[in-house]
């Protein structure tokens, strides 16, 4: 008896793959980083501003917004905020003093909205050359603009995470839709393997081969080998979320190790029920166009 479902699998799969890019592409949209202007004229006055401009907004704010020492430390030994002083951090990622003065961070309020260009790069530059800190050269807009050829720390944030928090409905209801049309292709894809593209009624007695005891003895070892890196890496990301010092928990190995343990898990499921499981089919519902 021919199936009926033979199609459908396959179209479910495409469908899902291009939704799948479009979700990427809103995604990767709504993260994607502001484009930095260079403007000549702030590029000249940098090294001139910094010592003065740059010590005054840190240590009394300007346009609206508070000063830095109150949290910072007026010699930058840090208090409510981290310290600054001597923070090779800072001199390793001078951009990023930038990013975080544009768009805040946790209790940091963002100064993008309240200081000109000017006045922001006057106090990026007066912390990452005070207190034992010292550059080369004065942070200036090319180098911000260079940076941003990598990923913003905003959007490798929002990326880290198995659910962002900007999640807005077209997303959500496109993931929801990818996961169901996965699922039914899947499930189709491995219903025909299992089965054969012919149904024959009747009980199917099966025996195993080799390979197919190969390939459920490595399918069950792999289960054992990424659940223990899974674990592993969970332990690590515990004990770095709980030190001193924070270390963001590595969640895109998280979420590869977790999936390959469904994956491996499901290799085994699926190789018992071909290869090691006698079988029972029916005669198919020629009303239906789902294979279960």
């Amino acid at each position: 008896m021919e199936r009926n479902d033979a199609v459908m699998p396959g179209v479910a799969i495409f469908v899902a793959a291009v939704m799948w890019i479009l979700l990427l592409f809103l995604f990767n949209k709504e993260t994607a980083p502001e484009p930095v202007v260079v403007d000549p004229a702030v590029v000249q006055s940098i090294s001139q501003d910094y010592p003065t401009i740059g010590k005054e907004i840190y240590a009394a704010g300007a346009g609206g917004a508070p000063g830095c020492q109150g949290c910072h430390g007026a010699e930058g030994q840090g208090g409510v905020g981290p310290a600054l002083a001597g923070n090779e951090k800072l001199l390793k990622d001078p951009v990023y003093v930038h990013t975080i003065l544009v768009n805040g961070k946790g209790g940091m309020p963002a100064y993008g909205a309240s200081l000109d260009d000017k006045q922001l790069y006057a106090v990026a530059n007066y912390v990452l050359n005070s207190w034992g800190n010292k550059l080369d050269e004065p942070l200036t807009p090319a180098q911000v603009a260079e940076g941003q050829s990598k990923i913003d720390p905003a959007a490798l944030k929002n990326r880290s995470r198995f659910v962002p928090e900007d999640l807005k409905l077209p997303e959500i209801w496109l993931a929801t839709f990818i996961m169901v049309l996965l699922t039914y292709g899947l499930i189709g894809l491995y219903s025909h393997w299992a089965e054969g593209s012919e149904l024959r009624p009747g009980i199917h007695k099966v025996r195993s081969t080799p390979l197919a005891t190969l390939g459920m003895v490595l399918s069950i070892a792999s289960t054992l080998l990424f659940s223990f890196l899974f674990v592993r890496q969970m332990n690590i990301d515990y004990a770095g979320w709980a030190a001193r010092e924070q270390v963001m928990p590595n969640v895109t190995a998280e979420g590869f190790y977790a999936a390959m343990i469904i994956l491996s898990l499901a290799a085994s499921l699926a190789l018992y029920k071909k290869y090691f499981m006698d079988g029972e089919v029916l005669v198919e519902d020629a009303s239906g166009e789902f294979p279960w």
